[in-house]
């Protein structure tokens, strides 16, 4: 008679799938926090030994929605204070100065990385990436540039390119 093979299961499992949390960002699976049901298979072979995903206990559901809350009340705190830099940033202009012909041309161009880099002197953390030109300034005048400080946070700043003064 032959002996039957003791099976070594996952708890909250039927046969069909598996409820787990997931630890991490799995594609085609889901995202942190987030549960799933999988077949028991690629749980205990795959997701478990990986680290990628835990049991679905209520333990485990009560701490994710705590950390959902904590990391919730840092994103409003954090968009609150880009909130008021964009405020602080409207109500600046920065001033470049620039070497330019009689017509007003420049000899260079005003990219974002110097804009970036006065509004960083005047204290403010805006980076490049965030500086939003259609293209390079290449003339004399005042111009209204985009600043991106993050998906729901945009402002404007005034660039006056005024040409550089000469030692006559």
């Amino acid at each position: 008679m032959p002996r039957k093979r003791k099976t070594v299961g996952v708890a909250g499992t039927t046969k069909a799938s598996v409820e787990l949390l997931l630890a991490e960002d799995v594609p085609a699976i889901g995202n942190q926090g987030q549960i799933v049901r999988v077949k028991p298979g690629f749980a205990r072979n795959y997701l478990l030994p990986q680290g990628m995903a835990t049991v679905a206990t209520e333990h485990n559901r009560r701490m994710v929605d705590q950390h959902k809350q904590k990391i919730d009340k840092l994103q409003a705190t954090q968009l609150g204070e880009t909130k008021k830099l964009a405020d602080s940033i409207s109500k600046y202009s920065v001033t470049l100065e620039a070497n330019a012909n009689a017509d007003g041309h420049l000899y260079g161009s005003i990219v974002a990385a110097d804009i970036s880099q006065t509004l960083a002197t005047a204290g403010y953390a805006v980076g490049p990436e965030n500086v939003r030109l259609e293209g390079p300034l290449k003339e004399l005048g005042m111009y209204t540039v985009k600043i991106h400080l993050s998906a729901d946070v945009e402002t404007e700043v005034k660039v006056w390119v005024v040409p550089a003064a000469t030692d006559a």
